[in-house]
């Protein structure tokens, strides 16, 4: 019998074999006897040498491709066979394995902490877009042309007159301008400047803006909506000091601080020994803005305040880079 014949009888049986096999110690025994040192392949591919040249070629060919699929279909049947173990050793009445679940980042945690505060108080929560025109970002809170957080080095222009927002203060405007007092609303949201990346600044920032209007509304009413606030998020314990200050948007304005909420006041590093951290800004609001929006300034007063949400967060939860919010490190983020 010719080589031809015995590979084409080979291939029959060996592939009848295979698909017989159903164990690992089975397809073991098959690959030795097929294809092992002694097995009845390997044996002709030994005796393919002594043939013409021609025959060895068509020989040679048709021997080791019948090899390399013989070697696939091992394989093959070695990984079902396996699957199979695999599926038999597993109890099916054992409990099911917990999926590790994710939690809030930081600054989700204290947005919605602030906004169930504000919530409590009467407040609705509403939301603008990011990208802003100069006017809404600037002009109608009464920004002066030449004031320098117009300039291009401060704020991310898109095109001309077209910017993202560096406050969320646009937002109060845009409710203004669609519905009459009385207002009791607060925004959170990203805002974008140009900031030097340090451990207390950082181009993308979080804010939440607040505003009240209505007929006589007066700052007793913001110190006392604020002092709520603060105490709430920080401490009952905590004093709150308000000083004046300047901002385009509120007339009369003020820089509000906190008691400094690690040394309790007395002074230390923190605080720069003043014993006090100065947490946002707020103010009345200017009777400019509210005639932009066509409110009338005799009939309707109002305040607002703005402060950062990064902030807040790094004094509650004792945090002293700003950059860890964004670098997405695990062992940080777990710890809240």
């Amino acid at each position: 019998m010719n080589l031809k014949t015995q590979l084409k009888r080979l291939a029959e049986e060996a592939f009848l074999s295979l698909k017989r096999t159903k164990g690992k110690e089975e397809l073991e025994n098959f690959r030795i006897a097929y294809l092992g040192r002694k097995g009845t392949l390997t044996r002709i591919l030994r005796r393919i040498k002594d043939l013409p040249l021609e025959e060895r070629k068509v020989i040679g060919k048709r021997a080791n491709g019948l090899k390399q699929q013989l070697e696939e279909g091992l394989k093959l049947r070695l990984s079902r066979v396996e699957e199979r173990r695999k599926v038999e050793r597993f109890d099916i009445t054992l409990p099911g394995i917990k999926p590790r679940l994710g939690h809030l980042h930081p600054i989700t945690l204290i947005s919605e902490e602030i906004r169930g505060t504000f919530q409590e108080l009467g407040f609705e929560m509403v939301a603008g877009p990011e990208i802003e025109t100069e006017y809404y970002n600037f002009e109608a809170l009464n920004f002066p042309p030449e004031h320098p957080a117009r300039d291009s080095f401060d704020s991310f222009y898109l095109a001309p007159e077209i910017l993202l927002r560096s406050h969320t203060s646009p937002v109060q405007i845009r409710v203004m301008e669609k519905r009459k007092p009385p207002l009791r609303i607060i925004t959170i949201g990203r805002c974008y400047r140009r900031d030097a990346i340090d451990a207390s600044h950082f181009p993308v920032f979080h804010q939440i803006e607040g505003l009240m209007v209505g007929e006589k509304i007066s700052f007793s009413h913001l110190k006392g909506v604020l002092t709520y606030f603060l105490q709430k998020i920080f401490s009952p314990d905590i004093r709150v000091r308000f000083l004046p200050s300047y901002f385009p948007f509120t007339e009369p304005s003020a820089e509000v601080s906190i008691s400094c909420i690690f040394c309790k006041g007395a002074g230390c590093s923190s605080c720069g020994g003043s014993g006090w951290i100065e947490i946002l800004g707020a103010g009345m609001i200017n009777p400019m803005v509210l005639r932009k929006v066509k409110y009338d300034p005799e009939k309707f007063t109002g305040f607002a305040f703005g402060m950062g949400i990064e902030r807040i967060a790094m004094l509650k939860h004792r945090i002293s880079d700003i950059r860890l919010f964004w670098e997405n490190d695990l062992r940080f983020l777990e710890q809240f």
